[in-house]
């Protein structure tokens, strides 16, 4: 039985920890963050400003040159990962939202990255399915519809190189994950998901307990 550790995760303390990161919330992402809440119930589907500091850090990390994000929404995420790649980097953006995703391409030139981010509106799985069949991707992220996490999976991770690595958001489902009595269609997909993970013998992967639980997967 693993050790039971607690630590109340408060607004104030995600402040703290971003304020004293290398990347912390400038003019643009704070104003991405309040258009985004503007939204009303679906600015929940937002990353947060530490995760966002994670996504950058991870980027670097592989000196990504090509990465592909999963479910865009208002920008954030690929934000945060589009300055964190290499010089010459891109990012690919799959989404199916015009309105949501309006608000990302704003920013995304306000911070000066426009140039490195394609975003193409279409099913992410006809979208991916598309992409050259190499190994070529150094970071993927995966954060769009739970149900559709096993089929982005198996098309991105023949794509990814050998030390690139795939994360994936939402994988704890705000701790439903472990709770046999919900049969909640997206929880239900999650735990199919996080098996299948499990049992690739292509990746190492760990699951950070924090956000909403964070899949950390690096290709063999």
């Amino acid at each position: 039985m693993a050790d039971i550790r607690t630590l109340p995760v408060t607004a104030e303390l995600i402040d703290y920890a971003v304020a004293h990161g290398s990347w912390p919330v400038d003019d643009v992402l704070a104003d991405l963050r309040r258009r985004t809440k503007a939204l009303g119930g679906p600015a929940g589907m937002q990353i947060g400003p530490d995760q966002g500091q994670l996504l950058t850090l991870l980027t670097r990390l592989v000196d990504a040159r090509r990465a592909v994000e999963v479910g865009t929404f208002t920008g954030y995420s690929s934000l945060c990962i589009a300055r964190g790649l290499a010089p010459d980097g891109t990012l690919l953006c799959c989404d199916v939202s015009e309105e949501w995703t309006a608000l990302g391409r704003e920013a995304w030139a306000r911070a000066g990255l426009a140039d490195r981010i394609e975003l193409r509106l279409a099913p992410a799985i006809e979208t991916l399915q598309a992409l050259p069949t190499g190994e070529h991707i150094d970071l993927a992220f995966i954060d769009a519809d739970k149900g559709g996490y096993v089929d982005y999976w198996r098309e991105l991770v023949p794509r990814v190189r050998p030390g690139g690595l795939l994360l994936v958001d939402n994988v704890l489902w705000s701790g439903a994950i472990v709770d046999d009595a919900d049969a909640e269609p997206n929880t239900v997909a999650l735990r199919s998901f996080n098996d299948m993970v499990a049992a690739d013998d292509r990746v190492d992967v760990v699951i950070v307990p924090a956000f909403d639980g964070l899949t950390v997967a690096r290709k063999r």
